[in-house]
């Protein structure tokens, strides 16, 4: 399904994930691209993506990317490590638009530790990815590599209880083991995750350098879109999208975003 780029008097940024987790990339773009459109769905309704087959993955990417190509996005970001270990190839080989995908920050966490121990935090699929392996063979193989599969935590930032007890009790259980093992760096291989940095902050105190990949995204996302040779003067319109509940996520991303949002109901 290839889809001929067209002349579109406000080409824009298509990004989607399985909530509001990619709002933590979206920021990142926004803030380094006022001058860009910028369209974003969170597919609510499927929410979440770490529990369902690359089969349902790849089906649910490929109908949100067949809107936001019809919406006017020249390039897409997958904001989900879930999504982009088990659609990201599929993606780039169906459609003819630059696909940008989040990794989990494996190299720079490599350079960072002292003890030769680093962890990621991340979904049970991107866990268990073929890409996470492949960038640990090649980025970490001299160091331990731990990963640890987060039942839960994405439920909880959805539901606005990122800086809850139940958070803290459960991220508790997956990091301490952690650090007793001396992981010394701290990946957070999920955009639900920065969200739950205060609460991670808290239990790890100094013991752990925390890295998420939102700024080195939104610094890709950049240089492919200046390299689509689209210029603006304007200040860009973010223009938002769920496929669940609009009412409820939109006065949730209204409370990330400090500012109003009006959030419109899809169904794809």
């Amino acid at each position: 399904m290839q889809l001929p780029h067209t002349e579109m008097k406000n080409p824009a940024i298509g990004i989607f994930d399985s909530g509001i987790g990619g709002l933590s990339v979206l920021h990142e773009i926004r803030t380094m691209m006022p001058e860009a459109n910028l369209i974003y769905i969170a597919d609510t309704a499927y929410l979440p993506y770490g529990t369902k087959s690359e089969e349902d993955i790849e089906e649910r990417a490929k109908r949100i990317t067949t809107f936001l190509i019809s919406q006017g996005a020249v390039m897409i970001v997958v904001a989900c490590n879930t999504a982009t270990a088990a659609a990201a190839t599929f993606l780039r080989e169906t459609f003819d638009v630059p696909i940008i995908g989040m990794e989990p920050a494996i190299k720079p966490a490599a350079s960072l530790t002292e003890t030769g121990v680093i962890a990621v935090l991340a979904t049970e699929n991107t866990t268990k990815s073929s890409r996470l392996a492949a960038l640990t063979d090649r980025y970490a193989h001299h160091i331990k590599v731990l990963t640890q599969p987060c039942h839960g935590l994405v439920e909880l930032v959805e539901n606005n209880e990122a800086n809850s007890p139940k958070a803290l009790t459960l991220l508790d259980n997956y990091i301490s083991p952690l650090m007793d093992a001396k992981a010394d760096v701290l990946i957070l291989g999920c955009t639900h995750y920065p969200f739950l940095k205060p609460a991670i902050h808290q239990l790890v105190r100094e013991r752990m350098k925390i890295i998420d990949t939102g700024n080195a995204v939104a610094r890709h996302t950049q240089s492919q879109f200046l390299s689509l040779n689209i210029t603006s003067q304007q200040q860009g319109k973010v223009n938002f999208y769920c496929t669940g509940d609009a009412q409820s996520t939109g006065k949730f991303l209204s409370m990330l975003w400090e500012s109003p949002i009006s959030c419109n109901h899809i169904k794809i």
